[in-house]
């Protein structure tokens, strides 16, 4: 896959770094021309050895991929998308419509988020069919975000910088709780984040333009990020490609979330607008959700340990200007959720992040600015030492707890038996612990989520942190389905499991007819 970074147009020219000009503060060279390294981008590839990178790689992938299974194993999943996610890998491994029963009886996922580049894992699915193959796959295209970048970060700085950058770039907080978070579809854009990058500042334009093209099938935002791509180019003097990339991004983003995922929903729009100009019920114009963009300071601790985990340097690249479209948006919602540094939104800034350091640094080694050129000698390290500091208070610190390892506790235990009573087949209404465990082989629906269906199992939580205690699970049952009938088939610990009694309705909403 790296190999269409080497293409053979995109050669930095005789005598000048692999990346971009210094800039105006930068010092002139006063070495002898003897004592400069080699320019060419090709040779640094060829004197750079990957062989560190991918076993820095895999240790990564087994680091990331122990935290979450084991996060899977003791029924810990935070949020229902490891379910929805399974459900969408499932029906393209079946060539079927990416239906998510769990977003609604019959939901087409593409009118939700649009991220068809998720059929890619359908291959892995045949041999690992279950929500555990997308967190290993998760683990590996994050492990190969941290092998492009350290690797071209060697390739332009030299010495013990490469493997600095992959321990910060590794450890960062960013990947860590997107780690933490399952599965999102955002795993993709990473090596593809990093491997544009690495193409840019290589001088290696048209692989920046071909891996940039990708992005828009992950998700319907990075087409502005695609956009951004094109602007670069242009900067850079590939004026016919920049322009073209831009108007392809912007044309990509529009068309996506006018057109393409309307056109999908069953409500006929794109629904995170109201993200934007909604808070709670209360109208939001789009001038106070700009005024409002650094309303809180947990938008601002954001910002700062986005760029602080670079030392800073990030600053001196223009690569920074990468992520300005997913912090636009992320900072104009009034969902706090987006605001922070918890959940999967900044693991897609990681990679531009730390390719942005690792230009910064490059920038500021020749600046007539003595504390400046001082300070980037030691950036790298500096980095590096950030990264392993927090992560005592991040995720990963968990791989060290003897605990994390065991699974087989009471809860877990209880968990496991309420699996053993749902048959395979059935379809079952459920809260967020059992849901990821149940669709590889069940249909499933999110408890409340679906009216009308009388499912064969309606299995729940006690202990899940319902609004109002549930004192009677089979009223409950009946309550969510009053067209049906339910008796305990199994209770163990807080989980309940019931079935229906009564026969199945004739139409099932959601249920296509063979």
């Amino acid at each position: 896959m790296l190999e269409l970074n080497k293409s053979g147009t995109d050669r930095s020219e005789p005598g000048r770094l692999p990346a971009q000009d210094p800039g105006p503060d930068a010092a002139p060279d006063t070495r002898p021309a003897g004592d400069s390294p080699s320019t060419d981008p090709d040779a640094a590839a060829e004197r750079v050895p990957l062989r560190p990178y991918l076993i820095a790689g895999a240790i990564l992938c087994a680091l990331y991929f122990l935290y979450a299974y084991f996060q899977y194993a003791r029924f810990g999943s935070p949020s229902w998308d490891l379910g929805i996610f399974e459900q969408e890998v499932r029906a393209y491994a079946g060539f079927d419509a990416p239906v998510v029963d769990i977003k609604g009886p019959g939901y087409l996922i593409l009118g939700d988020h649009f991220s068809p580049i998720v059929a890619l894992l359908a291959p892995l699915y045949w041999l690992w069919p279950s929500a555990e193959s997308l967190l290993f796959a998760q683990a590996a295209l994050f492990a190969l975000g941290a092998v492009v970048v350290g690797r071209t970060t060697q390739q332009i700085l030299g010495g013990r910088s490469g493997l600095c950058v992959t321990v910060a770039y590794g450890l960062s907080w960013g990947i860590q709780e997107a780690v933490k978070a399952d599965f999102h579809e955002i795993a993709f854009a990473v090596p593809l984040l990093a491997l544009v990058c690495r193409a840019l500042l290589l001088k290696r334009y048209t692989a920046a333009l071909l891996w940039s093209l990708p992005l828009v099938l992950v998700k319907e935002d990075l087409g502005a990020t695609v956009a951004v791509v094109g602007f670069l180019l242009f900067v850079y003097g590939r004026r016919l490609q920049g322009a073209l990339l831009a108007a392809f991004g912007v044309a990509a983003f529009v068309v996506t979330l006018v057109v393409l995922i309307p056109a999908a929903s069953s409500a006929g729009r794109y629904d995170y607008w109201t993200k934007i100009d909604k808070n709670g019920e209360q109208d939001v114009s789009m001038l106070d959700s700009v005024l409002g963009v650094l309303n809180s300071s947990v938008k601002i601790e954001m910002l700062v340990f986005l760029i602080g985990i670079t030392a800073f340097m990030a600053l001196r690249s223009p690569l920074t200007l990468l992520i300005l479209p997913t912090l636009g948006w992320r900072l104009l919602s009034q969902d706090s959720n987006h605001w922070g540094m918890v959940w999967h939104y900044s693991a897609i800034l990681m990679p531009v992040l730390f390719l942005a350091l690792a230009d910064g640094v490059r920038r500021s080694r020749g600046s007539r600015r003595p504390w400046l050129a001082s300070y980037a000698k030691v950036a790298v390290p500096v980095a590096a030492a950030i990264a392993v500091a927090m992560t005592q208070h991040l995720p990963l610190r968990d791989l060290l707890r003897p605990e994390t390892y065991r699974t087989d506790d009471a809860r877990s235990q209880a968990a496991r038996a309420a699996l053993d009573a749902i048959p395979a087949g059935a379809r079952v209404e459920t809260d967020i612990t059992l849901m990821a465990h149940l669709t590889s082989d069940r249909t499933v629906y999110w408890v409340g989520g679906a009216p009308g269906t009388a499912p064969d199992i309606v299995a729940i939580n006690l202990d899940f942190g319902w609004s109002r205690p549930i004192q009677d699970p089979v009223a409950y049952a009946e309550q969510l389905h009053p067209e049906a009938r339910y008796r305990l088939k199994h209770r163990g610990g807080s989980f309940v499991v019931m079935e229906r009694t009564t026969p199945e309705p004739a139409k099932i909403p959601g249920v296509r007819g063979d």
